[in-house]
């Protein structure tokens, strides 16, 4: 396992479609594992590998307090519903927030680590940071999608008031 250096828009590789991971092997496990620890030791909630320079469809996204970590490989989106506008940040903007509008529920399937397909059905902050980790392997980035931008300055006071939002991914 391995900190990785993060790459920062506007890398040609974070605004690609990535390809379809093939080979279920030590190397991608290799590669989620890498990503976990970039993501952590960078403090963010999701990453994507594109983040990271690998073009291929796979992605993380940890909620923490207690909840599993998510590995998408290959993830495909199969049902969306509801809509919600929040900030948001990503490790590949350095001090860029913004308020995305999203949907409120969605539902995915991909694949583990080893290959078998699951389907997984998330709502709320889980799952807009499962859709801005899918807009990554689809080349698509948060700023294109940012109704207004926000000043840190704003976050330090919602932080306050409530506890979440703001992360990064």
């Amino acid at each position: 396992m391995a900190i990785r250096e993060i790459v920062k828009h506007p890398a040609p590789v974070l605004q690609q479609k990535c390809k379809e991971v093939i080979k279920f092997d030590k190397k991608l496990s290799k590669l989620l594992d890498d990503m976990y620890d970039t993501m952590v030791a960078a403090d963010g909630i999701g990453i994507a590998a594109p983040q990271i320079g690998e073009a291929v469809r796979v992605a993380i996204v940890d909620m923490g307090e207690g909840q599993d970590v998510i590995e998408m490989v290959n993830p495909v989106v199969t049902a969306v519903g509801g809509s919600e506008v929040e900030v948001e940040g990503c490790l590949s903007f350095p001090d860029l927030f913004g308020e995305v509008e999203r949907p409120f529920f969605v539902r995915i399937e991909a694949q583990e680590r080893n290959g078998s397909l699951y389907e997984l059905e998330a709502e709320d902050y889980e799952a807009r940071a499962i859709l801005h980790e899918i807009d990554h392997l689809n080349g698509v980035l948060f700023d294109s999608k940012i109704i207004r931008i926000v000043d840190p300055s704003e976050l330090v006071q919602s932080d306050e008031e409530e506890s979440g939002g703001g992360g990064q991914r």
